[in-house]
């Protein structure tokens, strides 16, 4: 398969030196559409970005952390912990003056 080829080709060249992924590339990794990759920038959302003159372009490493940062487990977590901030509970009891 040639296409699988070369995006295997890509990930060798990515562990020896970081190189900068085209959107389609990014897409193909994270199994979207480039649609949904514009759609979430727009959004402020996905995977960091740069952009090179008037080109979108990804690293691996930053589509990686997306992924993990992305688990419906650490989201919750991290959900529960944010919304104790603000009601301003550290998940211990206090006492009311």
């Amino acid at each position: 398969m040639k296409s699988a080829d070369h995006l295997e080709e890509r990930v060798q060249l990515l562990t020896v030196a970081p190189q900068l992924l085209r959107e389609r590339e990014a897409a193909k990794i994270l199994a979207c559409s480039v649609a949904a990759l514009r759609r979430w920038r727009r959004e402020g959302r996905g995977p960091r970005f740069v952009h090179v003159e008037r080109c979108v372009r990804y690293t691996l490493s930053d589509i990686t952390a997306f992924v993990e940062n992305s688990s419906s487990t650490k989201k919750k977590a991290a959900d529960l912990r944010s919304a104790a901030e603000l009601e301003g509970h550290d998940g211990r009891a206090t006492t009311q003056p």
